[in-house]
């Protein structure tokens, strides 16, 4: 049976809040439906930008639960799996698979920084104990284990994962996998730093799996199209240069607090971040405004925005 074939915009949404900390569920319909309006193909609930690590277990099981249930059928629904072991990865699976999830995806537990074979080990045990769609993350920078390429393309044979989320600076890395042709979606953070969203879509990527989509759904929409033919090369050197202030704003701070420090300034309903996260000060969410502004998302979208210089809060 062949794979799905997830290709496009990917985004990893953040965990909207309400003023008490609680989670907010309007707005996650909210900006589900505005994802899904903008051409986004599938959403990452509970990845970093959605700020998994500070959720309680009854926060992540009540978010799976309560967004799964507003799935419309335009846009897939992968959820944040990864547990502080094996067998804790594996029951968030299968609560996630019994719940109505799509597909989930998978980094290495954090601070342990396994060796590279055991963290092959856990991907594989995880995929054989579910038939939900898995995608797996490499993310040296964040969890310091880092797959080679050989690692990853044994792990693309597994029936059930279906995605590559890549995350590493070694863009041969990402020319070794493409060049194997894996039956699974490759897809890379859309980090301007990292190198890599050019390099991965020009070799033959399906698309980003980004955070920035989160600000502007449609151009990542329009950066994430795979390269079917020359004229997507074209509109997406145009995107790339035209959002590349907004990419590198994004990427500014730790994720999320760029991000969804400037949702809340131009009007989305973010909510604050969870504490010990606090939001960007008010000269650097300045300049993010300015970009919103130069780049006309505020016509685009609708969006209120503050006079500038932000006051200090």
């Amino acid at each position: 049976m062949a794979k799905p074939r997830i290709e496009g915009s990917f985004v990893a949404l953040i965990t909207p809040f309400n003023q008490d900390g609680s989670v907010d569920f309007g707005a996650f319909r909210t900006l589900l439906d505005w994802q899904a309006n903008n051409g986004t193909s599938a959403v990452l609930i509970m990845g970093s930008t959605g700020e998994v690590s500070m959720l309680t277990q009854e926060e992540r099981r009540a978010i799976v639960e309560r967004t799964a249930a507003m799935k419309d059928g335009r846009m897939k629904f992968f959820y944040g799996c990864t547990g502080p072991g094996t067998d804790a990865t594996i029951a968030n699976l299968k609560f996630a698979r019994g719940t109505g999830a799509d597909g989930a995806i998978l980094a290495a537990p954090a601070y342990i920084c396994a060796p590279e074979d055991d963290i092959e080990a856990y991907f594989a045990a995880c995929a054989d104990a579910t038939d939900l769609p898995l995608g797996i993350y490499n993310n040296p920078p964040r969890v310091k284990s880092d797959l080679h390429w050989s690692h990853i393309l044994r792990l693309l044979k597994h029936p059930n994962i279906v995605v590559l989320k890549e995350s590493t600076t070694r863009v041969g890395q990402v020319a070794q996998v493409l060049a194997a042709a894996p039956d699974a979606s490759v897809m890379c953070c859309d980090s301007p730093n990292l190198g890599l969203v050019v390099p991965t879509m020009s070799l033959g990527g399906h698309g980003t799996a980004n955070m920035t989509g989160n600000l502007d759904p449609a151009g990542m929409a329009l950066l994430s199209k795979p390269w079917a033919d020359p004229s997507v090369s074209v509109s997406f050197r145009e995107t790339y240069l035209r959002l590349l202030p907004l990419l590198h704003f994004t990427y500014s701070a730790i994720n999320p607090v760029a991000v969804k420090s400037l949702m809340k300034a131009v009007g989305l309903p973010a909510g604050d971040l969870r504490r010990p996260l606090t939001g960007l000060k008010p000269e650097a969410l300045a300049q993010g405004v300015a970009i919103v502004r130069a780049l006309g998302l505020d016509r685009q979208y609708g969006w209120g925005l503050p006079a500038l210089p932000l006051a200090a809060e």
